[in-house]
């Protein structure tokens, strides 16, 4: 049996900055279909972002996801009755949702402030290399290396 095709998404640009990255980090924020809701965050956060480093907010936030993005990752394999943690290339679009997942998530496990605080304080953070969201790169890349010896079971 076949598998299903896998269809292209074309997601849509948001409406201030008119770019496809910010749109989904919006699409990201949205919780129970609230997009108004998650646009006003969204757009309260890049002024925080503007006011905390005196630079284009959108500039920072790109900084941020290149420095989130991971390279490798690991996948579970089975090879003769054992389970190896095989690490791989991550592909390009994986790369970014991780990114942003981890963004968003490290900001709203934060404590103590609005959502609006949380997240510009995480893309600020993530754009100087600090912060949990490049925590969490810097784990799955110590978890690819260090099963490295596994690397050939991959595909």
């Amino acid at each position: 049996m076949r598998k299903k095709r896998v269809y292209k998404k074309y997601h849509q640009p948001d409406a201030v900055y008119g770019r496809v990255e910010l749109g989904r980090l919006i699409n990201y924020v949205m919780k129970d279909g609230k997009k108004s809701t998650a646009e006003r965050l969204v757009y309260a956060a890049f002024d925080k972002v503007k006011a905390a480093t005196k630079e284009d907010p959108m500039a920072v936030f790109e900084r941020a996801m290149e420095n989130t993005m991971p390279l490798l990752e690991v996948a579970s394999k089975r090879v003769g009755g054992a389970n190896y943690q095989v690490p791989r290339e991550v592909r390009p679009e994986r790369r970014f949702v991780l990114a942003l997942r981890w963004i968003i998530g490290a900001a709203r496990s934060k404590k103590g402030k609005g959502m609006a605080d949380k997240l510009a304080e995480e893309i600020v953070a993530a754009s100087k290399n600090e912060g949990a969201a490049i925590k969490k790169k810097l784990d799955m890349h110590r978890m690819a290396e260090a099963n490295r010896a596994f690397a050939h079971f991959a595909r």
